[in-house]
């Protein structure tokens, strides 16, 4: 491997294991400030334990996040220059915003939720956990709005041969990020809601702290089915907007080589993806449904990844411009079906909730231990097609990625960093995810401890 395969991997290593606290620190942040204006509303003390029991989770999820961000963002710089010269007038302003609403707002805050236990007024010390779960959506759609400049970029012009920002208001209003962030928001919802779900049935399991953990669970069902049908809409649109903006990815999601209408959407496929046609064999087709996707008509043309690379060789020049077709086809696949799996067990436990069934289901409450593992598998699969299925380009149409890497950075230099990086972060998976799992087993404190001015030794230790 050379150095830009090198500076690939460990992009992507680094930003699939960010992604996983991500998601969790913004939905876990939202749960916990509903938890406790349960409390604040009710006085019921179930609701104060369960705000402090999933706070635990929440500081040790955010204090991960952070570290593994921070070194994702040192990357552009060290293994991307080039890239960071072409955008850096561009993605200075989002960025910016991004450090002051998490590493100001957010932190303040979450220090103040910390340690405000009894020294701020309530209703203060409730605001500010609120304003820790605006602050890391707010986070999220700065951090999406560079990204999904990559993807379409607007509000710029070249000088020099560099972007150069002419309108901040039409990157962060860019439609690819609006629907980027509705997208990731919900996935965060039901990332949190599958985590709650599966602790508390752990504990249900064991008949430990029934009355809270019933209550976080009925609280986390309905969250899961309404989000995970709302993330499916909400996807469909953004795959007629993808189609729109970049059809090379569209056609390699189902490998579509040839451009036709009606197009069907295959449900599974095997064969040579990067060569032609006929080199695949697909088993089921649902007639129309790829044009659906595409266009919101069964009968539109879908443009094929031949004719798109045509015309792609003729616009900027000799190339190869599809993506891995075998990583576009089948990430795509893993994200609808753990999308439509969580529809499924989010209705289904809905359901038995209805029915007043759910607390004495054990088959649903074991089902439940693995249901977190489906928003983990979306969320990486999603990330994964959308980043690797704009290729060749790290920002479309303008600078491919094979001209973004560090021309002086050594393929030594960078295998040293991607070895140390793989290491420390798994170092970090196995203490955070120990930590995490000896707070989720615990549970709650011990029932009758009110919030004083003393200090909150979990907590801050978490912090």
């Amino acid at each position: 491997m050379d150095s830009l395969e090198l500076a690939r991997w460990q992009f992507a290593i680094t930003t699939v294991f960010h992604f996983l606290f991500v998601p969790v620190t913004i939905g876990l942040s939202a749960f916990t400030a509903y938890f406790q204006t349960r409390w604040h509303r009710s006085g019921d003390e179930k609701w104060l334990r369960a705000t402090k029991f999933w706070g635990k989770l929440l500081l040790i999820s955010f204090a991960l996040g952070v570290v593994t961000g921070i070194v994702q963002e040192f990357q552009f710089g060290m293994n991307w220059s080039n890239y960071s010269r072409f955008v850096g007038d561009i993605f200075g302003a989002p960025l910016a915003m991004e450090a002051l609403a998490a590493f100001f707002v957010e932190s303040t805050f979450l220090g103040l939720w910390i340690f405000g236990w009894g020294r701020l007024p309530r209703k203060v010390h409730l605001a500010t956990i609120w304003l820790v779960a605006g602050s890391t959506a707010l986070s999220a759609y700065f951090i999406l709005a560079a990204n999904s400049w990559m993807q379409h970029p607007v509000g710029y012009e070249i000088q020099d041969g560099k972007a150069v920002l002419t309108s901040i208001w039409a990157v962060l209003t860019n439609n690819t990020a609006i629907y980027a962030f509705v997208h990731t928001i919900l996935g965060a919802l039901i990332t949190a809601a599958t985590l709650i779900i599966a602790v508390s049935a752990y504990h249900l399991l064991r008949r430990n702290e029934t009355a809270i953990f019933q209550s976080c669970m009925r609280t986390a069902i309905p969250v899961l089915a309404v989000a995970s049908l709302a993330t499916a809409i909400v996807g469909h649109f953004n795959g007629v907007l993808m189609t729109d903006q970049q059809p090379m990815k569209m056609a390699a999601a189902d490998a579509v080589f040839e451009t036709k209408r009606n197009a069907g959407l295959s449900l599974f496929a095997v064969g040579d993806f990067e060569q032609n046609p006929e080199g695949l064999k697909r088993n089921i087709e649902i007639p129309g449904l790829l044009s659906f996707i595409s266009e919101l008509d069964f009968n539109a043309e879908v443009k094929g990844i031949n004719d798109l690379n045509e015309e792609y060789r003729a616009k900027y020049g000799p190339g190869e411009y599809a993506p891995i077709v075998a990583v576009a086809y089948w990430t795509w696949r893993a994200m609808i079906g753990a999308g439509v799996a969580m529809i499924a067990i989010g209705f289904y436990g809905w359901w038995l909730l209805r029915r007043r069934r759910l607390e004495t289901s054990p088959r649903f409450l074991k089902l439940a231990l693995f249901v977190p593992a489906l928003p983990v598998i979306a969320n990486t699969a999603g990330w994964t097609f959308t980043e690797m299925g704009r290729q060749p380009w790290v920002v479309f149409g303008m600078l491919k990625t094979s001209d973004a890497v560090s021309p002086s950075v050594s393929t030594a230099e960078v295998a040293i960093t991607l070895i140390g990086f793989t290491l420390l972060y798994g170092v970090l998976a196995v203490i955070g995810g120990r930590i995490f799992l000896q707070k989720a087993r615990k549970g709650p404190d011990p029932e009758g401890e009110k919030p004083s001015k003393r200090d909150e030794p979990d907590l801050a230790l978490a912090y």
